[in-house]
């Protein structure tokens, strides 16, 4: 945080609120924030329906299936349950722009204006990657891993995954994948507010080259591919954090 001068203690006179308020505001942004998911469920509940979501989904994994084969449902609530946890999925992350600017509004009162002008591009910075995170894993990821898990599969062996089992590694992999493109993120804060400098971020490159590999060797399914596509990212994406810290000191150093 950055020193407390005359300046900043009168660009933040007036904002002070009794910790009452706070929570009724934190409440307020929270109900909000599920209305909009609320909503967003209920329009994909419409069109396209959970059904044709959870179809889309499953593509990459339905892709390598013989024709006529479907994946099974083991549990008797699974039929009902999957497709309504998919279009929970699907909604959250569609209405991600609302819940983001719920949260910007909580917070944004008690920053400085510098401390905003970083806030701001790093929250937006951060759900764009995660957006793409999932991405990544929707359109790449998955159709690879599961051509690989069919190219090495024995041939007396016949593939009919459970759907609540499907569902539930696509959630782990979307989160894992989300939370591992935020290293530009986590890079920038631990560089623009002193915590790491950037010489040791640098020297300490090699040795997340190796961490990220074993982060990727415990989140993702046990085959090479799907590691190698979280890996890789991860370290480039690390690369991208230094180039945008160092930018973001410069900045910091040329202002008065």
């Amino acid at each position: 945080m950055p020193e407390s001068n005359p300046s900043q203690e009168d660009e933040l006179a007036g904002t002070e609120q009794p910790l009452m308020e706070h929570l009724v505001e934190l409440r307020t942004r929270l109900l909000r924030s599920l209305w909009g998911i609320g909503l967003a469920a209920i329009a994909l509940a419409i069109y396209p329906g959970p059904g044709a979501l959870l179809d889309f989904l499953a593509r990459p994994l339905r892709a390598h299936m013989p024709p006529e084969t479907r994946m099974i449902a083991v549990d008797v609530f699974s039929p009902f349950v999957v497709p309504l946890k998919v279009l929970l999925l699907v909604a959250v992350l569609a209405a991600m722009p609302w819940v983001v600017y719920q949260i910007w509004s909580f917070i944004a009162p008690g920053l400085y204006k510098r401390e905003k002008r970083l806030a701001l591009p790093l929250i937006i910075a951060g759900s764009l990657l995660a957006y793409t995170g999932i991405a990544f894993v929707q359109f790449l990821v998955l159709e690879r891993m599961f051509g690989f898990i069919q190219r090495v599969s024995p041939s007396t062996v016949s593939a009919t995954p459970d759907v609540a089992a499907y569902v539930q590694t696509l959630l782990s992999l979307y989160l894992a994948f989300a939370l591992a493109f935020q290293v530009p993120v986590i890079v920038i804060l631990l560089a623009r507010f002193g915590l790491v400098s950037i010489e040791k971020l640098k020297s300490f490159r090699r040795y997340f080259i190796i961490l990220a590999f074993v982060i990727a060797a415990i989140v993702t399914p046990p085959d090479v591919l799907s590691q190698l596509a979280l890996a890789i990212p991860m370290c480039l994406l690390y690369e991208v954090g230094l180039l945008v810290a160092q930018w973001f000191l410069k900045e910091k150093t040329s202002q008065p």
